[in-house]
């Protein structure tokens, strides 16, 4: 279908614009966060550039250590995730076995539930094993927050695989598990890494489970971080802007890297390599 010239006009207009709303805010933060000792909120561009904002924010806010904190977090929550939801997702889509759907629709019913509804019993029972103010109370829950759509990502994603050659691969011997690391996952490598890349995002940025897990300042993540460093520097606008960029640099960065993957995955599902 031929697109008119009008047609691309509006289009390219509305895209604009909606790239505007995104990206004006976020020169602001920039801004702000190169003026020295910016004490307003506005958005205006300032007459010298002082990048001492961010050694000073960082410096200040103890930010090595909230950063350590989120990255060891981070990271074994998404290894884990991963090589269980790929499991789980091979087991549902190509398995078949007694309430398996049932089951399905069980875990699935976690991406109905929000940490608001359970993070209260969830303190009491992890209270309970000794294990709050510790780097299990923050990973255990994520993990199983994560799961639910992790499962159900790449369970659809199998699904979609060529069942022939899941077959051939079967009458030349190969075992479920051989089939499954050496058969199915490596084409299926931009889905995984498009999970990979969303838990990242919503565990690096998870707040509520660390503000009542931990109350160590050693354990505290970078968002639970960036809240009490809002609360001691409310008004010094600089300092703010700096620690949020610090806090956005390591996602930023990492989908950069990964966009190409990222968006293969979404759009097109199992790679044809």
């Amino acid at each position: 279908m031929k697109i008119s010239i009008g047609e691309k006009i509006v289009t390219y207009f509305v895209l604009s614009l909606f790239a505007a709303f995104a990206l004006i805010p976020l020169l602001g933060v920039v801004l702000t966060a190169v003026t020295p000792g910016s004490s307003s909120s506005g958005f205006r561009i300032p007459e010298s550039i002082d990048l001492g904002n961010f050694a000073e924010a960082w410096d200040r806010g103890h930010f090595a250590t909230y950063m350590l904190s989120s990255i060891v977090v981070t990271i074994t929550v998404v290894v884990v995730t991963t090589v269980l939801s790929v499991m789980a997702g091979f087991a549902f889509a190509r398995l078949k076995f007694f309430g398996s759907n049932i089951v399905f629709y069980v875990i699935l019913a976690g991406l109905l539930l929000p940490a608001e509804a359970f993070i209260i019993p969830l303190y009491y029972n992890l209270r309970s094993a000794h294990i709050t103010d510790t780097y299990w109370a923050l990973i255990l829950p994520q993990i199983a927050q994560s799961l639910a759509f992790g499962i159900f990502w790449m369970r659809n994603q199998f699904m979609s695989f060529p069942g022939e050659v899941i077959e051939a691969a079967r009458l030349d011997g190969a075992t479920d598990l051989r089939t499954l690391w050496q058969i199915v996952v490596p084409p299926s490598t931009p889905s995984i890494m498009t999970m990979c890349l969303l838990i990242s995002m919503w565990t690096w940025n998870e707040f509520l489970i660390p503000l009542v897990m931990v109350t160590k300042d050693s354990l505290r993540t970078a968002p639970l971080g960036l809240a009490f460093f809002q609360g001691q520097h409310s008004t010094d606008y600089a300092l703010l802007a700096a620690a949020g960029i610090i806090i956005a640099a390591p996602i930023v960065i990492l989908y950069f890297f990964l966009q190409r993957r990222f968006i293969s995955g979404m759009l097109g599902g199992i790679s044809s390599r």
